[in-house]
């Protein structure tokens, strides 16, 4: 697995075989896990930023320090419905695969 998992990446493991002939490894399943749970935290934090910039420039337009429709704000809102829809798809991915992954400690 590469530094830098990716949704697909999450995908494939998730429907490689469980066991036999290209089925990935525990290390595998985990190393993924690690990336993509450190991506998920990434996302957060994205999340928090852009949620704080948005605070931001509301109190600026309530204090008449700029006026609407204000073009940072939309774009700002655009970022963080991105944002969340990406770190809702990961989340979901990365549950599965920690299915995937505490049932390959089982067996």
């Amino acid at each position: 697995m590469h530094a830098a998992v990716t949704e697909n990446d999450i995908r494939a493991l998730l429907d490689s075989p469980s066991a036999g002939d290209g089925a990935p490894t525990l290390a595998d399943i985990e190393d993924a896990l690690t990336t993509g749970y450190a991506r998920a935290m990434a996302l957060e934090a994205e999340q928090s930023r852009l949620q704080r910039r948005i605070a931001d420039v509301a109190v600026a337009l309530a204090d008449g320090e700029a006026e609407l429709p204000d073009p940072e704000l939309k774009r700002l809102a655009h970022q963080l419905k991105a944002t969340r829809r990406s770190l809702l798809g990961l989340r979901a991915l990365l549950d599965s695969l920690r299915v995937r992954a505490e049932a390959a400690r089982a067996a």
